[in-house]
């Protein structure tokens, strides 16, 4: 598979519950990936209609929020500029479902109209959203095949696993991470957003939590693992900035099949990262050598209940204000 892709993964901080303002930003962003000879564009999660602050909207705030798949507004303008610009571009919203529930939902969309859709297999973000319940596998060219998974779902490893057993060649992996308050005393931590404010003056402060524990720091613990054991290329894309009371750190990333880093960034700023996926490193790379190898008559235990499961949003948001 000797092909090379040139890919882009955007840091952005959108505004919340401005449709208007966030796609304008990402018009901005398109352009100049064309500009370069992008193939594909990666935005981050929710970066349509905003994310932290969904958290305390009421189910009809939601509901005013959210748009339909594939015919709402947001994802006919998305075709519209993936058309113009014959680039395939990823970009996350509110999604309102046929079935009468709320998603938090990404869409992949092409030069040719084909659409591809994931709902989060792990949403907590709010009371009136539901978790999606399938795998999103599809084919994103000739040749090469893409998997979604938002945010917390990479966390599992076992969905990540899920996607490579299903072919995936590339995982685009959407996030608004980084500066959370999380129940563990070891993971990342919030960042004053007062840093956030003073960038301009000050970047050095605001960069340095970037690349630290809360940041870029806490993401290497974990991330190049993803791509290196299941020899996948990952995208990671993400907030950036303040988003309500927390700053998202962006580290906008693109990794190879062996969890090296072909790009990223650390600025306290919208930004970019781009590089070429070279598919020829796919070939017999470590993860894929270990998939190989693999006893699935030893694994029955992965799928087994053990009593001990918890809903997401429990987890997630299971300590003290």
């Amino acid at each position: 598979m000797h092909k090379i892709m040139k890919v882009g993964s955007v840091q952005f901080n959108h505004v919340a519950g401005d449709k208007t303002a966030n796609f304008a930003i990402m018009e901005k962003f398109i352009a100049k990936a064309v500009s370069q000879g992008v193939e594909m564009i990666v935005f981050p999660e929710m970066c349509i209609t905003g994310y932290w602050h969904v958290r305390n909207l009421s189910e009809s705030e939601i509901a005013n929020l959210a748009e339909a798949y594939p015919d709402g507004e947001s994802c006919r303008e998305l075709s519209k500029l993936s058309k113009e610009h014959g680039i395939i571009i990823g970009a996350g919203f509110v999604e309102s479902g046929d079935d009468g529930k709320f998603y938090n939902s990404y869409v992949i969309v092409k030069p040719d109209g084909n659409i591809a859709r994931h709902r989060k297999l792990h949403c907590f973000i709010s009371e009136h959203m539901d978790s999606g319940d399938e795998f999103t596998v599809f084919e994103l060219k000739p040749g090469v095949t893409a998997g979604i998974l938002i945010c917390y779902d990479n966390n599992i490893i076992e969905n990540v696993r899920a996607n490579a057993l299903a072919g995936a060649d590339i995982l685009i992996a959407p996030h608004q991470t980084g500066g959370c308050h999380t129940p563990s005393p070891l993971c990342m931590g919030r960042i004053d957003v007062e840093l956030w404010e003073n960038r301009l003056k000050d970047p050095d402060s605001i960069e340095s939590e970037f690349r630290g524990e809360k940041g870029r720091e806490w993401l290497m613990k974990w991330l190049p693992a993803r791509a290196h054991d299941n020899g996948i290329f990952l995208i990671f894309s993400n907030g950036v900035g303040r988003d309500d009371d927390e700053v998202r750190t962006g580290n906008a990333m693109i990794l190879d099949p062996y969890g090296n880093v072909l790009a990223e960034t650390w600025k306290a700023a919208d930004e970019m990262v781009v590089a070429d996926l070279d598919f020829a490193l796919l070939e017999n790379c470590i993860g894929r050598r270990w998939i190989n190898t693999r006893r699935p008559e030893l694994y029955h235990q992965l799928t087994v209940v053990s009593g001990e499961e918890q809903d997401t949003r429990s987890v997630r948001f299971n300590y003290a204000e």
